[in-house]
């Protein structure tokens, strides 16, 4: 009988004992805030909360409303860790969004870049796109022929009225010796016409007399 009286004694004592030390965790955990300290680990509390209690051989005597006191504490702190994680995942969400948008964009600029670079490196010709270097090249061959053939067509101009003034000069010197032979020719027949006139006479004298 004696041994049952001092252990429910004991008992008695540190369930007063530890209901005092944590009567302020309770009102703390029945208003919402955390109790003891607030930045406490929950491992801290658990922690505090193990070290103040009482001791009987291999048993803590905790308090029913310190141990749903400390429930509601860990389930906050899981709702509030929840509630940073999904604030985290909006904000990762929010973050791809507008890496997606910036993506999007700098895809854009480039697409415009890739466009005004090849607009400047090319020229369309009859719908047909060119780069400009080979259009410069292709330019300028024509032109250089162009210059040829100018070159080309002066040149046998000019030596075509070389030759046409040569021909014209041999033509002339033709048609100015055929003047010489035929006003020779006409000069020997007149000669002719009045030597022969010259012994009709002579011998129509000689008939006369």
């Amino acid at each position: 009988m004696k041994v049952w009286m001092i252990v429910f004694f004991l008992a008695g004592l540190s369930f007063v004992t530890y209901s005092q030390q944590a009567l302020p965790a309770t009102k703390q955990a029945d208003q919402g805030s955390p109790p003891l300290v607030e930045n406490y680990t929950l491992r801290q509390r658990f922690g505090i909360m193990k070290e103040k209690s009482q001791s009987f051989k291999d048993y803590k005597v905790i308090k029913e409303s310190v141990l749903d006191g400390v429930w509601r504490i860990i389930q906050d702190s899981l709702h509030a860790k929840d509630a940073a994680i999904s604030s985290r995942n909006l904000e990762i969400v929010k973050m791809k969004t507008t890496l997606n948008k910036m993506d999007s964009s700098v895809k854009a600029k480039e697409a415009s870049v890739a466009d005004v670079v090849f607009d400047s490196t090319h020229i369309n010709v009859v719908g047909v796109n060119i780069g400009k270097g080979i259009f410069l090249t292709a330019v300028g061959i024509v032109f250089i022929g162009l210059i040829a053939l100018t070159v080309s067509v002066f040149t046998r101009s000019k030596l075509l009225s070389r030759s046409l003034q040569e021909k014209k000069l041999a033509v002339n010197m033709i048609m100015h010796e055929y003047e010489e032979y035929k006003k020779r020719a006409m000069e020997k027949q007149m000669k002719l016409s009045r030597e022969l006139q010259d012994e009709r006479n002579k011998l129509q004298s000689m008939r006369s007399s």
